[in-house]
């Protein structure tokens, strides 16, 4: 008779678990360029000013600000122009009152000008001269020395998780190598004694090995290395023993097809076996997914997940992806895209449990909709027809078409 187990709401169950989660100290250094989604193993700080130089923010003319006090268009200030300002250059032009230079935007100021006149602010007399139409302000239109970052201001933190605009910001400062975590490795065990490779044509009863690589692409997508490990048949030694193999490789482990109902106690005896804490959760309430098991053993987590790809990939994406970003040394979960969208259709559910159902977003006339894609909980297609997945609170009957759900996108 299969063993009972105690369902966990998602929040509890991940309550037991984090606290078991620690950064995996394993560092190396990188171009800054090639870091985009990479942690930040220590905390950085501008080395020089940005700009280093005063810079114009607009296409205009350099000026002493004094020289167009009172400007306006019935009476402009009338400006000389003596020269201009070559982007990538020095400036070689020195005003003197009652003078201007043409400048464009990023380049560096004229010497004894402390502010931009915008091109649109002017009317030109002659290729010499300027009518200045709206006066400016000392240091208007103008980025000065350090106004982006200063020298010794801190830019960004350990644990950051680098986007494209922090790359940027990096290599502007003249940043060229990081000091990052290495990537979490993330070992997937495919079992059952139905599973044959991909390649191969399966016989009747059989199915190809599709979680392993749909799983693989889920932590690729976290930033972790996945290692995909051999099929594992139904055997409690033969599955103990990939679990221990799978140790010895990875920071964490991933068990696919080994918490359905013929299979989960197997899976759990093995995790038990092996080491304390153990199963830390064996149950959480949603659907799909709930005979979900999270575990630690010898401080690395353990997971086993539903066989059926619906049920694998939203418990991954539920469990599996922040505890990657926990070990990894993030210091914030990133957050999930997520979007307001009004249901098309009634979507049923039961009280005391989170449904996730995949759904499909419709714009009409100016509003997003979802559109419900059900489907049994086996089928993979019903995830690949869908752009995200509606959360159905735990204290919910379900939700009426035309109730406004929150969606994760994928």
């Amino acid at each position: 008779m299969p063993e009972l187990f105690t369902v966990l709401t998602p929040q509890e169950a991940w309550s037991k678990l984090e606290p078991h989660l620690s950064v995996i100290e394993r560092v190396e250094v990188i171009p800054s360029g090639e870091a985009l989604g990479r942690v930040l193993a220590e905390d950085t700080a501008a080395p020089v000013d940005l700009p280093h130089f005063p810079r114009s923010a607009m296409d205009g003319y350099a000026v002493r600000a004094e020289d167009t006090h009172g400007a306006s268009e019935s009476q402009p200030a009338y400006l000389k122009v003596v020269g201009e300002v070559l982007m990538g250059k020095p400036a070689a032009v020195t005003l003197s009152p009652g003078e201007a230079a043409l400048i464009h935007t990023g380049g560096m100021l004229a010497n004894q000008s402390d502010a931009v006149v915008m091109v649109e602010n002017t009317r030109e007399v002659d290729v010499s001269a300027i009518e200045v139409v709206r006066p400016v302000a000392r240091g208007e239109n103008v980025i000065q020395v350090g106004e982006d970052m200063a020298s010794g201001e801190a830019l960004l933190s350990r644990g950051s998780l680098l986007r494209p605009q922090d790359i940027g910001a990096l290599l502007a400062l003249g940043i060229t190598q990081v000091l990052v975590f290495q990537r979490v490795k993330v070992a997937l065990i495919p079992t059952g004694d139905e599973l044959v490779p991909p390649e191969d044509t399966p016989g009747l009863g059989q199915i190809r090995n599709t979680n392993a690589y749909a799983l693989a692409g889920l932590a690729l997508q976290a930033g972790a290395i996945p290692l995909r490990l051999d099929i594992v048949r139904d055997s409690y030694q033969a599955l103990r023993e990939a679990i221990m193999r799978a140790m010895a490789l990875a920071d964490m482990v991933v068990v696919s097809a080994g918490s359905s109902v013929s299979t989960r106690d197997m899976t759990a005896s093995a995790i038990r076996s092996l080491g304390q804490p153990g199963v830390l959760v064996h149950g959480v309430s949603i659907r799909p997914g709930k005979p979900t098991i999270l575990g630690v053993v010898a401080g690395k987590p353990v997971f086993g997940l539903p066989g059926n790809p619906a049920s694998a990939m939203i418990t991954f994406d539920l469990f599996v992806t922040p505890s990657i970003y926990r070990l990894g040394g993030c210091h914030q979960l990133p957050t999930r895209r997520q979007i307001k969208a009004k249901l098309t259709r009634n979507v049923p559910s039961a009280p005391g449990r989170e449904d996730y159902v995949p759904v499909k977003i419709e714009e009409r006339k100016g509003e997003l909709y979802a559109e419900p894609v059900f489907g049994k909980s086996n089928l993979m297609f019903a995830l690949v027809k869908a752009d995200g997945v509606a959360r159905i609170p735990i204290d919910r009957g379900g939700l009426a078409a035309g109730e406004t759900v929150t969606i994760r996108m994928f």
